[in-house]
């Protein structure tokens, strides 16, 4: 199943759809008494779950290339981004001259993010006005369908409601001078943070999955491309802890609730910092990012002033 936040015009609200077949139909209307927003939805995840997976008809919905899709949730509840790719972490800091620090083998370490500020695809990004080192970077998110503290890795998969693509924006320039202070990352990366295309329900990738004793992991080829040309790839196998551990780290003496963001940290190449800027130039105005993930669809976005 595959949730969206759409509206018809600009300035109308979100409002939750479900797409199928290419059409989007709108929830609050196809099942009365739902609520007509995907964090309303969430917020009742357990009652709605078996009546938004029965079959509906298909040809009353709209078009999807008719309406404009946000974020699936424009204003989650809150977001965390994880650190959670080995590759990454490797080579981000090898970049700074630095070792891993044996402490990331501890445990999932993250930071909170902007959750005010998320964009869904097709959205124009705009460039911070102090940075000339912008920055995208490629990961997976999962989203909270269900409340819980100290939730247990064998249990927390039971709290996650589907999985998206997520960019990270990033203002490389500005992220390197706050982190020297011991404090970060901010206003590197508190402007943009973009999610979509649509949220997808867990078992639309159960064939893909990958059990283990601490959490599932999924092989889903993940891409970046800049104006056609590819940058990135990576598989979200490769991830070193699973939202499961992240979700149980995430939940220690501190409650989760529906419509809170998870993102996983960016894949091993995710990201032009990795990449170097010899080959692979630092985003500007114009520049066309999309991020594609097996299963999860394409996430895209324009780089403006």
């Amino acid at each position: 199943m595959k949730l969206v936040s759409y509206r018809e015009r600009e300035r109308d609200a979100w409002r939750a759809g479900l797409l199928r077949e290419g059409k989007v139909k709108d929830i609050a209307h196809a099942y009365p008494g739902a609520p007509s927003t995907v964090l309303g939805l969430l917020e009742e995840w357990a009652n709605w779950l078996p009546a938004l997976q029965t079959a509906y008809e298909v040809q009353d919905g709209w078009d999807l290339e008719h309406v404009e899709l946000g974020s699936p949730l424009p204003r989650p509840a809150s977001f965390r981004d994880f650190y959670a790719f080995e590759a990454h972490v490797k080579t981000a800091r090898a970049k700074r001259g630095l070792p891993i620090v044996p402490e990331w083998y501890h445990f999932p370490v993250f930071y909170f993010s902007n959750a005010a500020a998320f964009t869904g695809t097709q959205a124009n990004i705009r460039r911070p006005k102090a940075t000339e080192w912008l920055d995208y970077e490629l990961e997976i998110a999962c989203v909270i369908g269900k409340a819980g503290v100290n939730i247990p890795v064998e249990r927390a998969e039971e709290h996650i409601a589907g999985y998206c693509i997520l960019n990270d924006w990033s203002a490389r320039d500005i992220q390197r001078e706050e982190v020297k202070v011991g404090l970060g990352p901010a206003k590197g990366k508190d402007f943009a943070t973009s999610m979509g295309p649509w949220l997808v329900t867990p078992e639309e990738l159960a064939d893909v999955r990958i059990t283990g004793e601490k959490g599932s992991r999924y092989d889903l080829e993940m891409v970046a491309r800049i104006n056609g040309r590819e940058y990135s790839k990576g598989n979200f196998k490769d991830i070193h802890y699973t939202f499961a551990e992240m979700i149980a780290r995430a939940s220690e003496d501190c409650s989760l609730y529906p419509g809170d963001v998870i993102g996983s940290g960016t894949v091993g190449t995710g990201c032009i910092l990795e990449l170097g800027t010899e080959q692979y130039a630092w985003l500007v105005p114009g520049d066309v990012v999309e991020l594609e993930v097996e299963r999860l669809g394409v996430l895209r976005n324009t780089i403006c002033e």
